[in-house]
């Protein structure tokens, strides 16, 4: 890579065996709000992506470190983390359309990614069996022990365009692992400058390698690949099936799509839930698995709780992510929130009514509140991606944890309620990987485990759950 400072005049370069490697061709990265190009990356080859493998490979091989190692290692990359954080955020902020607010905040993150698991990488450890319990073993000891994989292979997706490779390499590092990194096409520089930092906080030349590409081309070659032991993956829910079904017995996680959703009861606290909720449906510009798509609301005081969120929706500044005043920018791009414009329009052919939003500039798509939606439009019935949401009415409690339900997706869903009864019913019914009381779907912090059931994936994210995933449980017995 360069090494430029700004964000306006770079190349993002692919990174195998520890040396800044030109791919076969190159393409060109836009800003998300002006659409002018603001650099360009390489373009990996076959050969480029079979070098990375193997270079991680004879990197896990040869160049063993010890926990303490891994320890002061990411320590010093979540040190570099904060101090390149301006450069860090700008960069995030053009390549990914995200405001200042949540540049910077996705920056902080990372750093805490890479510090729990440095610290998570000294704790990592098996159990005592009790074998000397069974029959005829008195004599016996067993116990087990956390054996990292190998080469692990994170491919990762533009809306977390740094801490997303920071879950993908942070816990595969603490845990003893190597990393082969598929960097998204819309967002490479950030993984770019993660791995400069992490060459300059000791990580060995070849335990991290980083290439770019399409995802159809380039997942294809690292799938095929046999010395790839563990794979990560963040993205469609499409692609992580095709994913799963290709790599035959290799173990895998993935965090897939939702449709997520909050529930409103009539008993909530609605000054506090109605700006959470219109942050989590629009923040980012709704481009989360876990942004709040269904909103579920009592009937009770639902027209009053739609007033505040329209009053919370319309106090978010809309624009230019460049600018310091705006929370809500474009989307990826504008042929996305083109697809998204039509699903709301479909919603209202259907009979929807938009109460506030609907317009689009471009790739900037006004955040969006419908109301009335048929339960059969496509908006209800798949994941949308972008800054709408569906305002539901609902009788009783059991209705709304039904509606939730019915989806193919399970991965995390939210509830406002004071009553601690409906609180934990809530928690016990819903069928998702993660139920938040008093906060919006799309709440987390990186410490927790992260796992979606159903169509929502598979395996655990979170530095601590993650390294369990990302290490193999071996079984040791001693005959006294």
């Amino acid at each position: 890579m360069t090494g430029a400072s700004r964000p306006d005049a770079r190349r993002a370069r692919l990174l195998i065996g520890g040396a800044w490697t030109d791919g076969v061709s190159t393409f060109p990265v836009y800003d998300k709000f002006s659409g002018q190009e603001i650099g360009i990356a390489d373009r990996a080859s076959r050969e480029q992506v079979e070098a990375a493998v193997s270079a991680a490979h004879r990197s896990f091989t040869e160049h063993k470190l010890d926990p303490s190692e891994r320890y002061r290692i990411l320590r010093r990359a979540a040190e570099l983390i904060e101090q390149k954080a301006d450069l860090l955020a700008r960069t995030i902020t053009a390549e990914a359309g995200f405001p200042a607010i949540d540049a910077n905040n996705e920056v902080a993150r990372a750093a805490q990614t890479f510090l729990i698991s440095a610290e998570e990488g000294k704790r990592l450890v098996g159990e005592v069996v009790p074998i000397d319990g069974a029959a005829g073993n008195a004599h016996r000891l067993a116990f087990t022990l956390r054996v990292p994989r190998g080469v692990v292979c994170g491919i990762t997706s533009f809306n977390a365009p740094l801490n997303f490779a920071a879950h993908k390499t942070a816990p595969a590092l603490a845990s003893g692992n190597t990393v082969v990194l598929k960097a998204p096409q819309a967002t490479p520089f950030s993984a770019a400058l993660l791995f400069e930092i992490l060459l300059e906080a000791g990580v060995p030349p070849g335990h991290v390698n980083l290439v770019q590409g399409a995802g159809s081309e380039i997942g294809g070659w690292l799938v095929a690949n046999p010395a790839i032991r563990f794979f990560t993956f963040t993205g469609s829910t499409e692609v992580g099936k095709h994913l799963h079904r290709s790599v035959g017995l290799r173990p895998m996680a993935l965090e897939l799509g939702s449709i997520a959703a909050t529930i409103v009861c009539d008993d909530a606290d609605l000054e506090r839930a109605a700006p959470r909720c219109a942050n989590s449906a629009f923040r980012r510009a709704g481009q989360a698995c876990t942004s709040t798509q269904r909103l579920l609301v009592h009937e009770a005081v639902f027209d009053r709780f739609l007033t505040l969120l329209v009053e919370a929706t319309e106090g978010l500044v809309v624009g230019d992510p460049h600018s310091a005043d705006t929370v809500i920018g474009p989307m990826i791009d504008e042929a996305e929130a083109q697809r998204a414009e039509q699903w709301i329009q479909q919603a209202v052919a259907s009979g929807a009514h938009v109460v506030v939003g609907g317009r689009r500039d471009r790739a900037l798509l006004r955040p969006t509140i419908l109301t009335n939606v048929p339960s059969t439009t496509k908006i209800l019935c798949e994941e949308i991606f972008a800054p709408v949401v569906s305002v539901i009415p609902f009788r009783d409690l059991d209705e709304a944890i039904a509606i939730v339900n019915a989806t193919p997706f399970g991965l995390a869903a939210g509830i406002f309620t004071r009553d601690l009864n409906r609180a934990f019913l809530a928690a016990r019914r819903l069928h998702v990987g993660v139920v938040h009381v008093n906060e919006t779907s799309s709440s987390r912090v990186d410490l927790i485990p992260f796992a979606g059931v159903k169509d929502s994936g598979l395996g655990r994210e979170g530095p601590k759950y993650a390294m369990q995933e990302m290490t193999e449980e071996r079984l040791v017995t001693l005959s006294l």
